[in-house]
């Protein structure tokens, strides 16, 4: 009887419940702006995957309950909720979703809406980098702007991210952007030693504290800085707090890394039997190459089996070189405030063992962000970011120290020897071992970047700011070199170096904002710009240890190479921008700034940099208004000068040093004066359009550009009779010239959201003029019609199939060969500069869950892998080869190969030549991340506002031609290096380590 009762009462319960899902409501969905009817609205009843969508005309029917919500969702409208009270008939207007057009874009003394701009300026938001992990957030932005070209130069920590947005403008001074955080113009050039891996201070910024990156491209948004623009700028802006309850943001993630290639090197057995062929193609059938194993460091042999040579050891010296590294990173930030006080303040930690052996990083730092608002007139606030950084280094790639150079070791070399059980130090090169264990090299930095700052409003529209911005940088090297190390010697040697920067930066200007005549919508902004730099610099090294325990110059019994220096430049400015919209549709912007530098001559010292651009939103006009399929059209158009004075402090004096002359002190002459020396200036000009259709649910931007760089600084050579080797002076001109694509997406965008975006950028770069002069840096050239640093060298003809012999071409023409290396012509032959990148990102969702997906691209640009020439020419060293030419060389009559027949200490063309350059094309799957939000009722409970778990990979996928490590290698990563010579020696690698592919388990939490 129970069951019975209980089956009657289940069956009307569910009887009522379908009773009261038995309510039908109809409607009709329109375009509040327009009054047309919106087809494919989403019409779901709220808390539930009950839904339907609107037909053709705008109408929907949905069976729900008399006290059921309906939630209205449409791409580029507002999202309504209504409650459905029985009614039968709902018929709603949407409004169009402004809040996607007035996306606010941070410019050069203010922010204006992104849909008001008429210059060129890629925006990436803190939710496009966020969860990033690596000392620097420049790598977050690889692939994710078009036009904005970023490589690192290797997969060690902490190195200069290598940026050129829209190419290269200079040969002898900087290419690299100005970097600007929360105002303030910041160091970023490198400040590491002579001699050593460069450092990277941009690696001071945590990339969890950052709200948004504008990057401005052409010379109309980065023209109100000026001297320092020709590179582009890229503004950082910092999170601040809100008004409301205090949020408080925990992060944390751990994960590992490994390589992203391997070469393959050979092992015992593959190293013996081409020994074998190279020494008997050299020698004849007849030579004993077994006993030429045994040159000036001993073969080692199984002592078991001594008559055995494929018995012993069997070394894979790139595993040695190359491990696993691992990562972790805890952040943890509160923002909040009331009416009057704001605040964002944050603390983070960041360690890294990277895959390079004996190279690591770690970071601790903190910031604070306060707003207060003193009265309806006055504000004032600060940013401060205090922050320490470590980097474990390496020694450089051409240095025999550094890990990389193991991978040369043959295999038959122990890491140990067998009969010490020490780290074995009978080796052709050095075993980078025993300078890992009895060497260190630590660069610590101590740095404080801000500003404080007040507004005050002085009549309706019209507002004054001062704000006052500091970077304090402090960085110590200290690096000592143990006895059993090559460069350690008898007794040992240290080194430490200090530099302390201080950067000091003033701004003061008005802004007037209104609004005449409801049509007439103008912002004024006038002001002044001082900048003060100043950096010292002392170093001293020593010898004679007691022993190596005593790791400190001041153990040293011998001081040498003891220095000091110091230098420092001043900037006075005055700017001025009008930014005008007329009729919400017509836009005008006009700046100019006047710069006065240090850096240059007396009379020449103050250059003007004017700039210009015109928009037209033709969706504002009445003919396009109700246009159902475009939503947006924004053609624009942009002229500005720009100027570059990023040179030596002091290249338009004649300076002096003293001298140690027979225990007098003296004089003497270092450079040449160059009076005349002047502003090397930028004129870009950019052709531009915006667009959107069907409700923004297609988007993006197409720019065209020309850059025209005229008085090239240039660092000429002179006769050695003056006494010097070469001046500063202003000959030459380069143009760039390319294309810009951006298209973003909305695919689908129901319970289950998928959008894409991609972004492709070409570019041109050529030198126009040098006056006759060729500018040579090894086999990389600069000449007249001529993209920057192309390939000039002996250009490889392949294999003479008869034979074996490498071939050259005799002349630039190419019709004849020769298989003498020395008497092949010189020619370019190849280009190290890319003829296109960018990149691809998609993401998804479905409910809870979260995934995305970005491939980076670049084409076109060549490497010269100058290890090759060691790695694989067929032993003309002892150096171990790589599998690449040990599967791909000629062996017999007839075959067809890349590689020559290796010879035994001969070169068979492996001196320098095109056979060490490569395409370095890429593909990459740069960054992939999969996450899920535990349910809101459930969390909640917890007083928690959210918890989301997830998983990150970087760099998991490479697909390329290339036969080195990695395509992804800039510059030689010496600090040593001019920057002429880096930006004209590109695309080198030199044993370069490759980049890491790591993958991260995060976990971030929100209170």
């Amino acid at each position: 009887m129970k069951k019975i009762l209980g089956l009657l009462t289940c069956l009307l319960i569910l009887v009522f419940s379908l009773n009261g899902q038995d309510h039908v409501v109809t409607g009709t969905v329109t375009n509040q702006a327009d009054g047309h009817t919106l087809p494919g609205v989403q019409v779901v009843v709220q808390g539930t995957t009950i839904g339907t969508t609107t037909d053709m005309d705008g109408k929907y029917e949905i069976t729900v309950s008399e006290d059921a919500v309906l939630e209205f969702t449409f791409i580029g409208m507002t999202r309504e909720v209504i409650d459905v009270e029985g009614r039968n008939v709902i018929d709603v207007e949407l409004a169009p979703d402004i809040a996607q057009l007035d996306e606010v874009v941070v410019v050069g003394y203010g922010t204006r809406l992104k849909y008001e701009l008429s210059g060129s300026i890629s925006s990436v938001s803190a939710e496009d980098i966020a969860g990033h992990i690596a000392p620097s957030f420049e790598t977050a932005l690889h692939g994710r702007t078009a036009g904005v070209h970023m490589s690192a130069g290797s997969g060690k920590l902490g190195q200069q991210i290598r940026t050129r947005i829209r190419g290269s403008s200079s040969i002898s001074a900087s290419n690299q952007p100005l970097y600007v955080i929360d105002g303030v113009p910041v160091v970023s050039e490198n400040l590491g030693s002579p001699g050593n891996e460069p450092t990277n201070p941009m690696a001071d910024l945590n990339t969890a504290d950052i709200e948004s990156i504008e990057i401005l491209k052409d010379a109309s948004a980065a023209a109100i800085y000026g001297s320092r623009a020709s590179n582009g700028v890229i503004l950082i802006t910092t999170k601040r707090g809100e008004e409301g309850r205090t949020r408080i943001d925990v992060s944390s993630q751990v994960g590992f890394s490994d390589p992203t290639n391997k070469v393959g090197f050979l092992n015992r057995e593959q190293y013996l039997d081409l020994w074998e062929q190279a020494a008997i193609a050299s020698f004849g059938e007849d030579v004993d190459w077994k006993s030429m194993l045994d040159g000036p460091f001993p073969f080692w042999r199984d002592p078991d089996n001594p008559d055995d040579i494929t018995k012993g050891p069997d070394t894979n010296w790139e595993d040695e070189a190359l491990r696993r590294g691992e990562t972790q990173q805890y952040d943890i930030s509160a923002r909040g405030g009331d009416e009057s006080t704001q605040y964002y303040a944050s603390i983070s930690f960041l360690d890294q063992v990277a895959i390079v052996n004996g190279n690591s990083f770690d970071r601790v730092g903190g910031r604070l962000n306060l707003d207060h608002q003193a009265s309806d007139r006055v504000s004032f606030g600060m940013n401060m970011n205090l922050n320490r950084s470590r980097n474990f280094r390496v020694a450089h790639d051409r240095a025999f120290a550094t890990p990389m150079q193991m991978i040369a070791l043959t295999p038959l070399d122990p890491t140990h020897d067998p009969e010490t059980g020490e780290l074995n130090d009978r080796t052709i090169y050095e075993n980078g071992l025993i300078v890992r264990k009895h060497s260190h090299f630590d660069t610590e930095v101590f740095r404080n970047f801000g500003n404080v700052f007040a507004n005050i409003e002085i009549l309706p529209g019209l507002n004054f700011r001062s704000e006052g911005g500091v970077d304090i940088l402090s960085q110590q090297e200290v690096q000592f070199n143990g006895r059993p190390t090559n460069d350690g010697g008898d007794t040992g040697f240290g080194f430490e170096r200090h530099v302390n920067t201080k950067l000091f930066n003033l701004e003061n200007y008005f802004t007037y904002e209104r609004i005449f005549a409801d049509n007439y919508d103008v912002n004024f902004v006038l002001g002044s710009s001082l900048q003060q730099a100043d950096y010292e610099y002392a170093s001293m090294s020593g010898r004679g240890f007691p022993s190596d325990d005593f790791k400190r110059i001041i153990s040293a019994t011998e001081a040498i190479n003891a220095s000091s220096s110091g230098t420092g430049y001043r900037y006075t400015s005055f700017f001025a921008r009008s930014d005008m919209k007329f009729f919400d549709r017509y836009l005008l912007l006009i700046s100019g700034r006047a710069d006065g530098s240090s850096r240059f001559g007396r009379d020449n010292r103050y250059g003007f940099f004017p700039a210009a651009s015109a928009g037209w939103i033709a969706t504002n006009e009445d003919f396009l208004i109700d246009n159902r399929t475009i939503s947006f059209l924004k053609p624009r158009f942009s002229w500005g000068l720009t100027g570059n004075s990023e040179i030596y402090n002091y290249a338009p004096r004649g300076l002096y040093a003293s001298s140690d002359y027979a225990g007098l002190a003296g004089l003497y002459s270092t450079t040449l004066p160059s009076p005349d020396l002047k502003w090397e200036t930028t004129t870009q000009t950019n052709i531009g359009i915006d667009f959107g259709f069907i409700n923004n649910r297609i988007s993006g931007e197409i720019d065209y550009y020309v850059k025209k760089t005229e008085d090239l600084l240039l660092s000429t050579q002179v006769p050695a009779s003056t006494g010097f080797t070469s001046v500063y002076t202003n000959i030459g001109n380069m143009e760039n010239k390319g294309w810009e694509f951006m298209l973003n997406t909305v695919n689908v965008d129901r319970d289950f959201k998928w959008n894409t975006s991609f972004n492709i950028a070409f570019n041109e770069n050529e030198v126009t003029n040098l006056e006759g002069e060729v500018i040579s840096a090894g086999i990389w050239r600069v000449m007249e019609g001529e993209p920057i640093g192309v390939f000039y060298t002996k250009e490889y003809a392949g294999v003479n199939p008869d034979n074996g012999d490498a071939l050259f071409y005799l002349n630039e023409e190419g019709d004849e060969t020769t298989n003498n290396l020395a008497e092949a012509a010189n020619r370019i032959v190849g280009d190290p500069n890319p003829d296109f990148w960018g990149g691809f990102t998609n993401n998804f969702s479905y409910r809870n869950f979260d995934l995305s997906f970005m491939f980076q691209f670049v084409y076109g640009h060549d490497i010269y892998n100058h290890g090759f020439e060691w790695q694989a020419s067929g032993f003309r060293w002892e150096d171990n080869q790589t599998v690449y030419l040990y599967e791909n060389h000629w062996q017999k009559p007839g075959d067809d190969t890349y590689y020559p027949q290796p010879r035994l200490y001969e070169e068979n063309g492996y001196g320098t030549s095109s056979i060490q350059i490569f395409d370095g094309s890429y593909i990459r799957l740069k960054d992939v991340t999969l996450g899920y939000t535990l349910p809101r009722d459930l969390v909640q409970r917890a007083n928690i506002e959210n918890i989301r778990i997830f998983a990150r990979g970087y760099n998991l996928l490479t697909f390329t031609d290339y036969p080195g490590w990695d395509p992804e290698v800039s510059s030689p990563n010496t600090a040593d290096i001019t920057t002429q010579t880096s930006n004209i020696q590109q695309g080198w690698d030199f044993y370069t380590a490759p980049q890491p592919r790591t993958i991260t388990f995060g976990l971030n939490v929100s209170l």
